[in-house]
């Protein structure tokens, strides 16, 4: 039976590498920054970008306050308001972890050298019986006696994704760094989970750290050639432990362990993250 199992999960993973593997991610411009201009296109594998920043200024700031990011009702009109919370909380929180690295992070009340601020621009939602039929593949495919583990395709029809736009701006508003940003959840990379919201969410983390790293590396984060290990902070902070700031508490902790389990299982990820503190917001 082992050779044709294999057989039929080789042709699964042909069937998947013939469709699209990605999500359409259109680079939608909002009207939340304080300037538009010299901003040049820096795009990663999966990702598409326009960038500016000033790296001298930047890189001698010290401290960085996060305000709350903002989730338009008019785009993906389909998703509640707690799950428009939940997605705005995630930017918000891997950006307050991404910032960790080098900076000291602030509350919103108190000066700082960068104040950040970040908007939703453009958002689709998951189809949730897509995600729900490749949840449970997947599941499935884990007690098929293979001789390898073989990671399986989610079904590339209904996959969410996220434009976003930020800045960073100094005491006086100049800016001082700004992104435009988008991407689509993946067939291989993307975990399929059943809620509109399940996409949005994972990527405004990926967000979060790519903004994050512009401010912490003065360059854009898709044009390091060298692979960049995650700090300590930032794996304790994955993990659901206490964050390098105090200020990171606003955000919530990640979920940890019930995070990664609820999303092998395809769980929503209303049920394994709790959001922001009631504060925060």
């Amino acid at each position: 039976m082992r050779p044709l199992r294999s057989a039929g999960y080789a042709g699964l993973l042909a069937m998947a590498g013939s469709m699209c593997g990605c999500a359409p991610a259109p680079l939608v411009q909002g009207v939340g920054l304080s300037s538009y201009d010299a901003m040049v296109p820096s795009n990663g594998v999966l990702t598409k970008s326009r960038i500016n920043v000033n790296k001298e200024h930047v890189l001698a700031a010290r401290t960085v306050k996060i305000f709350p990011t903002t989730f338009p009702s008019n785009i993906a009109p389909k998703l509640t308001n707690p799950q428009r919370e939940l997605v705005a909380n995630s930017v918000d929180r891997g950006l307050c972890v991404s910032l960790s690295d080098r900076f000291k992070v602030v509350a919103p009340d108190e000066p700082a050298d960068l104040i950040v601020r970040a908007s939703v621009t453009q958002a689709t939602e998951t189809d949730e019986l897509a995600a729900g039929i490749s949840a449970a593949t997947s599941i499935g495919m884990n007690f098929v006696d293979m001789a390898i583990p073989v990671p399986t395709p989610r079904i590339p029809i209904g996959m969410g994704n996220l434009s976003m736009e930020a800045e960073a701006v100094d005491p006086m508003g100049q800016q001082q760094a700004s992104m435009l940003w988008a991407r689509g959840a993946n067939a291989f990379f993307s975990s399929p989970r059943v809620s509109k919201a399940s996409d949005a969410y994972e990527l405004a983390d990926a967000f979060g750290e790519d903004f994050g790293y512009l401010l912490v590396k003065g360059e854009s984060p898709f044009s390091s050639s060298g692979i960049d290990l995650p700090s300590a902070q930032k794996i304790n902070s994955a993990m659901g432990l206490s964050p390098k700031y105090a200020t990171c508490e606003r955000y919530g902790r990640y979920p940890g362990l019930a995070g990664v389990v609820g999303s092998q299982l395809g769980l929503p990820p209303e049920w394994t993250d709790s959001g922001a503190k009631q504060a925060a917001r």
